[in-house]
């Protein structure tokens, strides 16, 4: 279990959006092809010796329809589970991170600010604020145990981070309860202490101390073995800023003036009864997003608690629309998008890009291009830069039209202790990990 997220920037967007410049990827998400690539760009000296001895899907095995889906290990007796916490070197030592104390919010956000995951170029860093972080640590049934720091033992700084809270995901018919593994986060200056697998294996006992065997999380890089690989899109709502800083550049033949006159919005939504979701629309919202999520392989199964906690919309964290019927006062159709700036790196003149991302978006009775266009509208009036989403669900239904271009971001899901037989196509995966 580990997490390694996308990049938070790309920078060689493409804001030419036509469609002889932008044609849609080739589905090469099958999961030979992606084991190929990954052969072909693997020196003896990269394999994967700690994802070897774990209970994941193994390369060696790609393709072979004789394996069964489901769990890869049974579940061990609690009393077998280990007890104790791993080793670390003798430096470092254990702590559990309370979200609910202001100090170590402060440590994990500066930690995190400061250290994790950053562009190839490294131009710009992801940026959690502390609202963020709180919101994505404590859903309903979160365990504190499962916020694992490490800390320095002479100093007390918190040098790594590591993170699990509880999901229910349904892979085809089964609700499955599982650990949403993330932020991974060593300290740049530890890297070479092999700080990672060993915070992985304890976040792993912990989650089994509750009973719970499976988890899914992501990663910018390729592991044993992707149930689906996914690719970022971004579509510019501040296309000047974006260009100045270095996130996309001008197209060829094309003048800034002409840019952003291209990306240029309407003012106001167009749909009518479009507005923000209340707490009052929870039970409908939920209806709606259980009727829409259980047509895809992987998702999330989503009751009332969780939709209140995960949609209802915090300020700077998640922002979240429906449209309500003028004439039934139904709920149709549901958007939202979730905050998270990345900092940006030696630029004198800005210090934050405000990047919203596609969330969870269902569609019955407005069209998903309509709908989508009122969620860049609300972000751009919001002041996002860029508005990012990835190929999954029905996302690629809309990404061209709306003049989204490719990233070189892409970002790999992966299933612990859970095979799938055959790898997914991004529009048969329902989840979004933050």
């Amino acid at each position: 279990m580990t997490d390694n997220n996308s990049p938070p920037g790309s920078p060689k967007v493409n804001p030419d959006h036509n469609s002889e410049a932008n044609p849609l990827p080739k589905d090469d998400s099958s999961l030979e092809n992606i084991v190929r690539r990954f052969q072909d760009s693997m020196s003896l000296a990269k394999k994967h010796k700690f994802w070897e001895t774990q209970p994941v899907g193994q390369f060696k095995d790609a393709g072979d329809t004789s394996l069964p889906e489901g769990p890869i290990e049974p579940p061990t007796p609690l009393s077998e589970v280990k007890q104790e916490p791993y080793n670390l070197p003798s430096p470092y030592e254990w702590t559990t991170c309370d979200m609910d104390s202001e100090e170590t919010c402060n440590e994990v956000y500066n930690l995190l600010k400061n250290n994790y995951v950053e562009d190839d170029e490294n131009m710009f860093r992801f940026n959690y604020s502390k609202e963020f972080l709180r919101w994505a640590l404590r859903p309903p049934g979160y365990y504190k145990s499962w916020h694992i720091g490490v800390r320095a033992k002479t100093s007390k700084k918190l040098v790594a981070f590591i993170t699990g809270v509880p999901a229910r995901i349904r892979v085809r018919d089964e609700v499955v309860k599982m650990a949403e593994i993330n932020f991974l986060c060593v300290h740049k200056k530890l890297r070479s202490k092999r700080l990672a697998p060993v915070m992985i294996k304890e976040v792993t006992r912990r989650v089994h101390l509750e009973n719970i065997w499976q988890a899914a999380y992501t990663a910018g890089v390729v592991l044993p073995t992707p149930i689906t690989t996914c690719q970022y899109w971004h579509r510019s709502l501040n296309p000047k800023k974006l260009i100045d800083v270095g996130f996309s550049r001008l197209g060829p033949r094309m003048t800034m003036s002409r840019t952003i006159k291209l990306y240029k919005l309407p003012d106001q939504p167009a749909t009518p009864g479009f507005r923000k979701m209340e707490l009052r629309d929870v039970p409908a919202v939920t209806r709606l997003l259980r009727n829409y999520l259980c047509q895809f392989v992987v998702s999330p199964d989503f009751d009332e608690n969780d939709v209140e906690h995960w949609l209802l919309p915090t300020e700077d964290v998640v922002d979240s629309y429906l449209v309500e019927s003028p004439k039934t006062h139904d709920i149709t159709d549901f958007c939202s998008f979730y905050t998270l700036p990345s900092s940006i790196l030696g630029n004198q003149n800005y210090s934050i890009l405000k990047a919203a991302y596609s969330y969870y978006n269902v569609s019955t009775k407005t069209p998903l291009l309509q709908l989508m266009n009122d969620a860049l509208i609300v972000a751009k009036k919001k002041d996002f830069d860029v508005f990012n989403a990835l190929d999954v669900m029905h996302n690629e239904s809309f990404l061209k039209e709306l003049k989204f271009g490719p990233g070189d971001g892409q970002l790999h899901y992966y299933l612990y202790n859970y095979r799938i037989r055959n790898a997914l196509r991004t529009s048969e995966l329902g989840l979004v990990l933050l």
